[in-house]
């Protein structure tokens, strides 16, 4: 979900990366330029021929609905894959990377995953508690001392000055990876708006430490706010691992699952392949613009900041569909997968949104009418999806309408990418829905 909700566009470093600041500085530059667009185009729309990928029944009712959503324009461009236990069941691409200039969508074109980060950082974080070096369930402040005293926002003062008090009990792991330690957005928390008016303090989304060093809006386990809690997982996994949070992902994750287009900072010629971001306008129609990346950042975002493309983070579901294990890597033992796909929040309700920045985010509810949950990474619905999916599956998403699933029951995964703003955009929600329809419709055909 967000950009972060939390983080747009890429992340930089602080002292202790090795990379060239000056050099990355350039890169991100570029990529910000790149981005940067003014008016409105016309784009052109194919389906995607792909060499050694299977096709099958989705491959035709697939095409045609994603191909009916560029040309209406309720999307710019899309990137669009599916797989099972066996392999692929769909990969689509449709549309233009920026409607005023092109060029259209390929299947490796790289998007801003934004908080499909997130899902990255928490595996990054059960690799360690396999390990012993982080555990779930005692004090976050043992790893990180920043966290050893959490302080909650306890409203204003009549002078506007804000309220703030000890926590009610410490903050672990456990808490951060299921959102339920207290931290929010400013995008759907208004009293964190006032917070940092207030204070002067940086926005979360400015790129920097001091953008993190928020109170809590509730005490550690009481109920789930999406907030800026894996930024913090992302701080705990160099803490422990004594690695950058780029460098351990790099080594641990992407590397092992031949993810060689994903990262924080993209080469010359991934930044020709990164596309546009889109903003819905008031009459419906679409227009590109800035992504709004901060020019630096001081550390390294567990919440947001990636850049990918649909068949990198494909085989990064796929490993966790295959119970840790792809690509000849075994990244995470099966009971860690078992238990991060468990409900771990009881009967606290997760997923529903109110935004407070509407050029950002719409409210958000995804399942309306049914209760959501939370595992050690992502969403879990509970009951059948409108579209196929199982009780039991996964999914989240990012600011600029990134989503996947995950369907243990069906063994299912499946990713849709575009790039547009607000999130929770209604169209681009509903262009989601079809593909996954799709999807599922293909499996009754098979």
């Amino acid at each position: 979900m967000a950009g972060n909700p939390g983080t747009f566009g890429n992340n930089g470093e602080e002292n202790a990366m090795t990379s060239s600041k000056a050099t990355r500085r350039r890169i991100l530059a570029t990529g910000a330029a790149l981005a940067a667009t003014t008016s409105l185009g016309l784009g052109i729309g194919r389906a995607a021929a792909q060499p050694g990928r299977a096709a099958g029944p989705a491959q035709g009712p697939i095409d045609g609905a994603l191909r009916r959503a560029v040309a209406a324009q309720e999307v710019p461009g899309v990137v669009a894959m599916a797989a099972n236990d066996r392999g692929i069941l769909y990969e689509g691409a449709f549309g233009t990377r920026d409607l005023a200039k092109g060029p259209e969508m390929t299947p490796d074109t790289i998007f801003r995953l934004a908080s499909m980060t997130k899902a990255v950082t928490s595996v990054a974080a059960m690799q360690l508690v396999e390990q012993g070096r982080l555990d779930l369930d005692q004090s976050i402040g043992n790893v990180l001392p920043e966290l050893a005293a959490p302080q909650v926002l306890d409203g204003f003062d009549d002078a506007g000055a804000p309220r703030l008090r000890p926590a009610k009990r410490p903050i672990t792991l456990r808490h951060l990876l299921t959102h339920t330690a207290g931290f929010g957005y400013e995008i759907w928390d208004q009293a964190l708006v006032r917070y940092v008016k207030a204070t002067g303090m940086p926005s979360a989304f400015a790129g920097k430490l001091a953008g993190l060093r928020q109170p809590l809006v509730f005490d550690p386990g009481e109920r789930w706010e999406y907030g800026i809690n894996l930024d913090w997982v992302g701080r705990a996994v160099e803490a422990a691992s004594g690695q950058p949070l780029e460098v351990y992902f790099r080594q641990h994750i992407f590397a092992p699952l031949g993810m060689a287009d994903t990262d924080y900072v993209m080469s010359s010629a991934q930044q020709e392949r990164l596309v546009s971001v889109h903003q819905r306008q008031p009459d419906g129609s679409l227009a590109p613009i800035a992504a709004g990346d901060p020019p630096w950042r001081e550390f390294w975002s567990g919440g947001g900041g990636l850049n990918s493309t649909a068949r990198d983070y494909m085989a990064f579901l796929q490993m966790l569909l295959h119970q840790g294990r792809f690509n000849n890597a075994q990244l995470l033992r099966p009971k860690t997968v078992a238990m991060m796909n468990q409900n771990q929040i009881g009967d606290i309700a997760a997923g529903i949104l109110k935004t407070a920045m509407p050029q950002r985010s719409n409210d958000v509810d995804f399942f309306p009418g049914m209760p959501c949950r939370w595992g050690l990474g992502y969403m879990i619905t509970t009951q059948t999806g409108p579209n196929g999916r199982s009780p039991g599956s996964l999914t989240w998403a990012g600011i600029f309408n990134t989503y996947y699933w995950l369907d243990p029951q069906k063994r299912i995964a499946g990713v849709y990418l575009t790039q547009v703003l607000p999130f929770a955009d209604g169209r681009a929600v509903r262009v989601y829905g079809e593909f996954e329809k799709g999807v599922y419709g293909s499996l009754r055909t098979a």
